[in-house]
């Protein structure tokens, strides 16, 4: 069991992605808990869209300091964040289409949003845990960009 554990934690071929969900499962706390308190402020479609970037804000930092630790650290952090927040643009659209999907057709969602949220997580991990390994936390250094002028008048 200790080698399991620790396979998952350290540097295992699994942990990255095992990490990725514990983080996963702190921004699905973060979704709710700020879906459940903007909601009586700004409705649950408002909520429910500001909680998706407020938690993969909160997903990209701990991701940066934890799974992916020490790579991609050639990008200055606000590019990275931009980066991480493209790159799990398919994974938003998963996972917000299945949470706006379950809102339409179960009004039992719609009081419930947990159910939808933890709906949506799920549809968007393996999508965001790919695209974010190849495409944010790389050790590829940028390409310097090249001058358009070749220097002929």
């Amino acid at each position: 069991m200790r080698s399991l554990f620790s396979s998952l934690t350290g540097q295992g071929r699994l942990a990255p992605l095992f990490k990725f969900g514990v983080i996963g499962s702190l921004g699905f706390v973060c979704d709710n808990t700020v879906v459940y308190t903007m909601r009586p402020l700004i409705g649950l479609t408002a909520a429910t869209l500001a909680a998706y970037f407020i938690a993969a804000t909160f997903n990209w930092l701990l991701n940066r300091l934890w799974t992916f630790r020490g790579r991609g650290l050639h990008h200055h952090p606000l590019v990275q964040w931009l980066r991480f927040l493209w790159a799990n643009s398919l994974g938003f659209c998963l996972n917000r289409g299945v949470v706006f999907t379950l809102f339409y057709l179960f009004p039992f969602c719609v009081h419930h949003p947990v159910v939808a949220l933890a709906a949506g997580t799920l549809a968007g991990l393996l999508s965001n845990f790919k695209l974010s390994q190849k495409l944010v936390f790389h050790d590829r250094k940028p390409v310097p960009p090249t001058s358009g002028a070749s220097g002929r008048s």
